[in-house]
């Protein structure tokens, strides 16, 4: 499938798929749709909520990486030691990944941006010794965990496109991955995915959107 670039509202870039007439990341502003909905709204919430600085991530769409090398800054930032699972089905070409200005606008180098990606799939690596990735290639509906993660970044490709990853048979994965008290933070606020959510076992709060989405979803497993 065909693949292009479009500038963001933040001024940061995302990959865009003219077949679909979708993109990666909102065309609002990438990094502020990944830090308001990924970071402040998963990350900051879950640490706050368990009173922990350690956490076990999983991202559903590794994609361009964004989220990834948000949630290690923020490790960084505040001491935070994290284990981080990326599943991905499609990989981004690291020839695409030259045209992500993510490091640029977040005035930090690109040696920890082309790490991420430059790390072989399938392997532990560890990108500092506070955090260590795992990039796994599988679809998402082959996610098999059970009982092992305390936050999920549901980052998939939106309902419009791809409907068959908002279904009751992927969340119910999702919950099963999750450990009790787990949050799962998502971009979407259709009603079809809150029910879904609803329906496998997660208790569902609808909460401001990033910019240009007036609302997104946050779960947790109670």
């Amino acid at each position: 499938m065909k693949r292009t670039f479009l500038k963001t509202g933040d001024g940061s870039v995302t990959i865009h798929l003219p077949e679909w007439d979708e993109q990666y990341h909102s065309k609002h502003g990438a990094i502020a749709e990944a830090q308001h909905v990924f970071i402040k709204t998963g990350l900051h919430y879950l640490l706050e909520s368990q009173e922990s600085l350690t956490a076990t991530i999983l991202e559903v769409g590794f994609g361009t990486g964004l989220n990834t090398l948000l949630t290690l800054l923020e490790a960084k930032d505040k001491n935070l030691k994290i284990s981080y699972t990326g599943v991905e089905a499609y990989p981004v070409d690291i020839s695409e990944v030259a045209s992500l200005n993510y490091p640029e606008l977040l005035n930090e180098t690109r040696e920890d941006f082309l790490k991420l990606h430059d790390i072989p799939w399938e392997v532990p690596a560890e990108i500092t010794p506070n955090f260590q990735v795992q990039k796994t290639k599988k679809f998402f509906k082959d996610i098999s965990e059970k009982d092992t993660y305390n936050l999920i970044y549901f980052d998939a490709f939106g309902a419009r496109v791809q409907p068959e990853l908002w279904t009751e048979e992927i969340f119910f994965k999702m919950f099963q991955a999750l450990k009790l008290r787990g949050v799962l933070v998502t971009y979407a606020a259709k009603g079809s995915a809150r029910r879904a959510m609803q329906a496998v076992g997660f208790t569902v709060e609808r909460l401001p959107g990033p910019p240009g989405k007036r609302e997104m979803l946050r779960a947790t497993k109670l």
